[in-house]
């Protein structure tokens, strides 16, 4: 985009008290952000605006700012993508009010795949976690992209996941594209900066203000083809994700948990209304359209799905030896949903040295079998 034109999509998006609204019919009217600038006040006022937002426009009060924007996106290498631009998300067009324009950072191309938004909550449990990551996985190798909003929990999981299997992520910020929140992810970021999409309607300099977390969150449901919500309580903010989706028009997806656990209340809620229960990627699959399917198909590495596995999980290639018959042990000790402590994984072997588990729980580790959490705790990486 020429320097002059994203100079006046810029100060468009800056203009004080311009609502997406009235800025999105501006934008039919008058159809480029120049021949705004250059309509009279009388004009302006006619297309439906305030005394004040024309003046505002007519005076061109926002270019400074914009020029400081502009500059602030050079050193850090954003990007604006305008809702008339044939990189914008196909999808966010169809919503009540698209962003007049986006903050990115990263591979701009992936505005143009088919996504699938992961959200959840910000304090999993185990189940949830290996859910999530599971699911986005297999999604993400499939060739839909993972669309979330990069807080703790669920969606950095689903994120990490993505990247993991090489397969696209965009990550939804509810900040300036500039401003990493929480700092905690602040690698995870650079990352998808460099392998994905870092994403936002909020200009660069934005902080992370709780209210622009909701805004925020119809841009990931806007631009999906469905939402999966993994875990959260019954009012949390993948609830109002879900919720955004379906006045969308969108697919809700829902993982079933616990009903003993409050974090599995928001998505039993959802199944309940009428949300799809996933339990596997072509769950998800089989409610997307023939179109979507087919386009999915042509741009998936392997171009097929999934094939079922069975009620079996395939296990690891144990060692020889008594190394190996320690390990199938603690294999075995071990679950998927839940984690162990060590010291519960020896009381539980009562056979075998705490030395012996220690070495099968290291190898378990590095074939790929077993994973450690904090706190000394392990859980079975759940295989297809």
């Amino acid at each position: 985009m020429p320097a002059e034109e994203q100079l006046h999509w810029l100060a468009l998006k800056l203009v004080p008290g311009l609502g997406l609204r009235h800025a999105n019919r501006l934008i039919e009217r008058f159809r480029t952000p120049q021949a705004i600038f250059r309509a009279s006040r009388s004009e302006l006022t006619a297309a439906g605006l305030s005394q004040s937002v024309a003046q505002s426009i007519a005076s061109g009060c926002a270019f400074e700012e914009a020029a400081e924007q502009q500059e602030a996106m050079l050193k850090c290498g954003a990007e604006i993508v305008p809702i008339t631009g044939s990189d914008y998300p196909p999808l966010l067009r169809e919503i009540f009010d698209p962003p007049i324009a986006l903050f990115a950072r990263g591979r701009i191309e992936l505005l143009q795949t088919l996504m699938i938004g992961v959200v959840g909550t910000r304090r999993p449990t185990t189940y949830g976690t290996v859910a999530a990551e599971r699911l986005s996985t297999d999604l993400a190798t499939l060739g839909l992209t993972i669309a979330s909003g990069m807080a703790r929990g669920i969606d950095t999981s689903a994120h990490r996941a993505a990247l993991d299997c090489q397969g696209n992520t965009i990550a939804v910020f509810g900040c300036g594209v500039d401003t990493i929140y929480p700092a905690e992810n602040r690698k995870l970021a650079a990352v998808i900066a460099e392998k994905g999409l870092l994403l936002s309607e909020f200009p660069l300099g934005t902080p992370a203000y709780p209210q622009n977390f909701p805004v925020r969150n119809r841009i990931i449901s806007g631009m999906s083809v469905g939402i999966l919500v993994v875990e959260g309580a019954q009012y949390s903010g993948s609830s109002i994700t879900a919720r955004l989706a379906l006045d969308q028009n969108r697919e809700v997806f829902a993982v079933p948990g616990n009903i003993t656990n409050k974090m599995s209340w928001g998505p039993n809620l959802l199944i309940k209304q009428g949300a799809k229960l996933v339990q596997e990627a072509e769950d998800v699959m089989v409610e997307l359209s023939p179109d979507n399917r087919l386009r999915i198909a042509g741009q998936s590495r392997n171009g097929v799905l999934f094939e079922a596995s069975g009620d079996a999980e395939p296990g690891p290639a144990f060692p020889d030896g008594p190394l190996g018959q320690t390990c199938r042990a603690v294999f075995g000790a071990l679950k998927v949903d839940a984690a162990t402590g060590l010291e519960d994984l020896l009381e539980s072997l009562e056979t075998c040295s705490s030395t012996e588990v220690i070495a099968a729980l290291f190898e378990l580790e590095m074939t790929g079998a077993v994973r450690q959490l904090p706190g000394k705790n392990f859980v079975r990486v759940w295989n297809r």
